[in-house]
């Protein structure tokens, strides 16, 4: 890249790698990494010998960091904010960051506000971070 086209996730500029690629929040991480553990615990008499420090440590990282437990949260957490037109970035930056007042959402994802067209105004913002926090409650 030059230095023109100099990455910036608050203006969606991302290196010719992340074109296609498809972002994960924590909390989906969370979901894969326990099913994993779990196929490996039921494969093995002794489940220990079969992780790995970094897969324990990734386990434990987005357990700890992950704001949605129930299967059924994590896909409507996608859901919602999947409406809104969001890239992969903004959506789990969005997910896992938890934002609780419009403008520490736009703070942490300035795009969203920046690029026009899209329709995220401050009312639309205020509707989906209502929303999250809904299933927060229920969670």
């Amino acid at each position: 890249m030059s230095r023109q086209d100099e990455e910036n996730a608050a203006e969606l500029k991302f290196g010719d790698e992340f074109l296609k690629a498809k972002c994960l929040m924590n909390c989906e991480v969370s979901l894969i990494l326990e099913r994993k553990w779990e196929q490996l615990r039921h494969m093995s008499e002794d489940p220990l010998n079969q992780f790995s420090q970094v897969f324990e440590k990734s386990l434990q990282y987005v357990k700890c960091f992950s704001r949605y437990k129930n299967p059924d949260a994590v896909r409507q957490v996608r859901e919602i904010l999947s409406r809104y037109k969001l890239t992969e970035f903004e959506l789990c930056v969005l997910g896992n960051l938890c934002s609780e007042t419009v403008e520490e959402a736009i703070a942490m994802v300035p795009s969203m506000k920046q690029i026009k067209g899209r329709g995220l105004d401050e009312d639309a913002i205020e509707k989906m971070l209502n929303d999250l926090s809904l299933i927060r409650t229920f969670d």
